[in-house]
């Protein structure tokens, strides 16, 4: 069986010993029941991750020995999601956990005129990604961007390939066929639940961005995010 697996921020800091959170010397210690030296994992979704052994199973400061260090480098290809913030924040969150799992590089949480809620919890979503990334054993994290008006990253946007997914008329080609791997990073963008206004989708036309669909059906913002996630990644 795989040693657990935690999340540990500020890992490049450590040198021999580190002393857990109470959070995860708790689960360390009541949930697992794991005593002195039995061996985990930490990473600090920055690349880094450790082997360790518990030198002290305190429920609150659970004390680990490093006897491992590892560096994974980035993926090489760089991909974005820029998501609108949606009015039921489940939704949201809900694509927050599968971006991760499938190792998406930066989520882009927009503020579009036909977003209808912006609130944005950052301590609770960074909670989220936190889990997905321990959940799915990965050591790179999403980078999770406040709130950006969809005009103005619009215009500062950067990326080898830049696309918008909406359902409006014009032309447009499916994102699958123009996915070219051969590049270092993409980008698309993918509206609220009453889709972008024709303003933003010329906007973003004008600042080199592609009109593109994701299949015959109408979906979901949150499922649209995650279709485009996959073909991305794939």
């Amino acid at each position: 069986m795989p040693s657990p697996y935690f999340y540990f921020a500020t890992l490049k800091k450590q040198t021999d010993s580190i002393t857990l959170d109470e959070k995860s010397s708790r689960h360390i210690v009541q949930v697992l029941r794991m005593q002195t030296g039995e061996e985990l994992r930490l990473t600090d979704g920055q690349g880094l991750s450790v082997v360790a052994t518990i030198r002290e199973a305190n429920k609150k400061r659970c004390l680990v020995n490093i006897i491992e260090k590892k560096i994974q480098e980035p993926a090489r290809r760089k991909v974005q999601i820029g998501l609108s913030l949606l009015k039921n924040a489940s939704r949201f969150e809900w694509f927050l956990e599968k971006a991760t799992e499938l190792g998406i590089t930066e989520i882009i949480s927009l503020k579009c005129t036909r977003t209808e809620k912006q609130q944005f919890r950052k301590e609770r979503m960074q909670g989220i990604l936190e889990s997905a990334l321990i959940q799915s054993q990965q050591v790179w994290m999403p980078f999770l961007h406040e709130p950006q008006d969809f005009g103005t990253w619009v215009d500062q946007a950067k990326a080898d390939q830049k696309f918008i997914a909406h359902c409006g008329q014009g032309s447009k080609k499916s994102l699958g066929e123009l996915i070219d791997k051969r590049l270092s990073s993409q980008l698309i963008l993918i509206g609220p639940e009453g889709d972008f206004t024709d303003e933003e989708i010329k906007l973003s036309l004008e600042n080199g961005f592609i009109a593109v669909e994701l299949g015959d059906n109408r979906l979901r913002s949150e499922t649209a995010a995650i279709v485009a996630a996959v073909l991305l990644k794939a």
